[in-house]
């Protein structure tokens, strides 16, 4: 099929692109929806300003919504977004929310486009191995959750960061993959990328045992 991936530029979109074109999709769109509010629920919100830099590193057009953050200006930025583009259906990064997955599946009900999401209900071990198996690398660029101390911010997404998420887990009963809101990232290189991406201006902010890597430029 042709797809557009909803596209944060998070980890998770990265793999389920990934996952959809080795399964022979063609996705040409990055769809990418903006909100106001950092507290949207149904959109991933830190440093969208480097979205483009990882369009451009795939060759894919960059379609931008728009968003309060409200839930109702959520879904009606995405439909507004995937309006009018030549695609059967969209595939997603999701997990394991039903929030998003029932509002994504909405909107796409209403534009009579299929909703794929590869990694939805899978094992999160098993997710976040073959994620770094695929060769995906990401960066942490948000902390939210106690374990999860200053120094995560910007620690590579590799098999050592994996051991220490599952470690949190058995402490604190973390998600390894951040589906609590537990942390954010950054998929800096993927198979599909041209080359790799690199932080070349970033300023971290850290108030009351949590905070993000604010990245203003990529290169």
């Amino acid at each position: 099929m042709r797809l557009a991936s909803l596209f944060s530029g998070g980890k998770d979109s990265a793999f389920s692109l990934y996952l959809a074109e080795q399964r022979g999709h063609e996705v040409p769109y990055l769809v990418n929806v903006v909100p106001d509010d950092r507290a949207s629920w149904l959109f991933h919100t830190p440093n969208l300003g480097c979205v483009p830099a990882m369009a451009e590193a795939m060759g894919k057009e960059l379609v931008i919504g728009h968003s309060s953050g409200e839930e109702g200006s959520d879904m009606e930025g995405l439909r507004k977004a995937l309006e009018g583009l030549d695609v059967d259906g969209v595939v997603s990064g999701a997990v394991w929310s039903d929030y998003q997955w029932d509002r994504m599946n909405i909107v796409c009900g209403d534009l009579g486009l299929k909703f794929i999401a590869p990694m939805w209900r899978k094992d999160q071990d098993m997710m976040l191995d073959q994620l770094i198996d695929a060769g995906i690398e990401a960066v942490i660029v948000g902390c939210y959750a106690e374990g999860l101390d200053e120094s995560w911010l910007g620690r590579p997404i590799d098999r050592a960061a994996a051991e220490d998420l599952k470690k949190l887990r058995a402490k604190y009963g973390i998600s390894v993959m951040g589906e609590g809101g537990e942390y954010e990232s950054m998929a800096l290189y993927s198979p599909l990328y041209s080359r790799r991406l690199k932080i070349a201006s970033a300023e971290k902010e850290w108030h009351h045992g949590s905070g993000m890597l604010k990245v203003s430029k990529l290169v």
